[in-house]
């Protein structure tokens, strides 16, 4: 697979607490100039980024991270608050809690209503894997599969664990008309390649466009 096709497929990612404008820029920079497919950043750098970067890569933001247990409300205010800054794409956690509850009509309601207020920007939804059992998220699938969203995600990358080969050849077995991102713990070329293969429209990654620099 050719670097580029991999490059297109990544939201260049830095949602680190301690980042700084500098360190957004320059990750905004190399998103520019790989022709990542966005960078994720989050939201307090969303206005600045989309001024700084004048279209020239897409604007991802992260809402209700990385835990997922906001109210529905703040979610969507979060939400509505990164468009209207700029943002282009939206990844949101859901409550996992309710998950496990089985209050899987919340957790429907919820992500339809953040849907709602990222109006026509692309939302994701982050259901972390690593905290689900297999049937969870084979639910999960189905919910998203309902919703308004756009996409599935795996992980935060703030939790005991990252994209499996296991969760996205399980996502592309339940997911037929949304789209599959992975996130977490892609370190190399061949880990993209692979989780692309397994059905990932999306990476969530910090490593590639390191990797390439490195070897550029």
């Amino acid at each position: 697979m050719e670097i580029k096709e991999i490059l297109s497929k990544v939201d260049h990612t830095l949602l680190s607490p301690s980042a700084t404008w500098d360190e957004i820029r320059a990750i905004c920079d190399d998103g520019i100039k790989y022709q990542t497919a966005s960078v994720c950043i989050p939201p307090c750098f969303v206005k600045q980024a989309a001024e700084y970067v004048h279209s020239g890569v897409k604007i991802c933001t992260v809402i209700g991270f990385p835990h997922g247990n906001s109210t529905p409300d703040v979610k969507a205010y979060e939400a509505k608050q990164a468009v209207k800054d700029g943002a282009d794409e939206v990844d949101m956690v859901i409550n996992i809690g309710d998950v496990k509850a089985n209050k899987y009509a919340s957790v429907l309601r919820e992500i339809n209503l953040i849907k709602e207020a990222c109006a026509d920007k692309i939302l994701k939804v982050i259901i972390e894997t690593s905290e689900l059992t297999d049937d969870e998220k084979i639910n999960m699938c189905k919910i998203v599969e309902q919703s308004d969203a756009d996409f599935i995600k795996t992980s935060t990358g703030f939790a005991s664990g990252g994209a499996t080969p296991h969760d996205v050849a399980l996502f592309a077995e339940n997911i037929k008309t949304k789209k599959i991102k992975a996130a977490g713990g892609i370190k190399s070329l061949e880990d993209a390649e692979n989780f692309i293969n397994l059905g990932a429209d999306r990476l969530g990654t910090s490593r590639i466009v390191k990797i390439v620099k490195e070897n550029s």
